[in-house]
């Protein structure tokens, strides 16, 4: 289990603990409540059970299955890409496959793809992989002890990643974001 599921399991431990409820149980408290859109359900939880804002925002995403991995269950990693990288995002399908050939020279890594990115662990995640926009891949990185230029760009706490590198072209997988990546690869050991 990666650092990231034992993160999620633990919360949901922790809610039940909270809310003297099992998750079946706070399945059908939210099935009864009539309510359909993700906000609404989410508020719900906040006001009737309690809950923090992140607590009911993971706990809506894992009842109604849209956090990235359940939508991403059961699907081979090329149909996710072909999903991830279709219509307008098409063309940036080239910097993702450049940018993985070079990532497979750092040694044994796990590739999780999510509904719209794909995260890359070892013992933690160390980057994400995915479209920014119709023009961008983002490439987030996690990693300690850098700063941040005008290319890597530090992004502020509670952000799943420490940094963000935007690129709009596979020429841009050069050695200095190959430095980043290698250096978060080995912080994530």
């Amino acid at each position: 289990m990666s650092e990231v599921d034992k993160a999620i399991a633990t919360q949901l431990q922790n809610i039940q603990a909270k809310t003297g409820k099992a998750l079946h149980e706070l399945e059908a408290q939210m099935l009864a409540t009539g309510l359909t859109k993700h906000g609404e359900l989410r508020d719900y939880f906040i006001k009737e059970m309690g809950l923090g804002h992140g607590d009911a925002n993971t706990l809506v995403h894992i009842l109604r299955k849209t956090d990235g991995a359940s939508m991403a269950d059961g699907l081979d990693e090329e149909a996710i890409l072909t999903s991830i990288y279709t219509g307008t995002k098409a063309d940036l399908r080239p910097i993702h496959d450049r940018l993985m050939v070079a990532l497979a020279d750092f040694g044994t890594f796990e590739v999780a793809p999510k509904k719209g990115y794909v995260s890359l662990r070892r013992k933690k995640q160390f980057a994400m992989i995915g479209p920014g926009s119709k023009s961008r891949v983002d490439v987030g990185i996690n990693m300690k002890g850098v700063d941040g230029t005008d290319r890597l760009i530090a992004l502020p706490p509670g952000k799943m990643c420490q940094y963000n590198v935007k690129m709009t072209s596979a020429d841009e997988v050069d050695e200095e974001l190959l430095g980043w990546l290698r250096e978060a690869f080995q912080q994530a050991g």
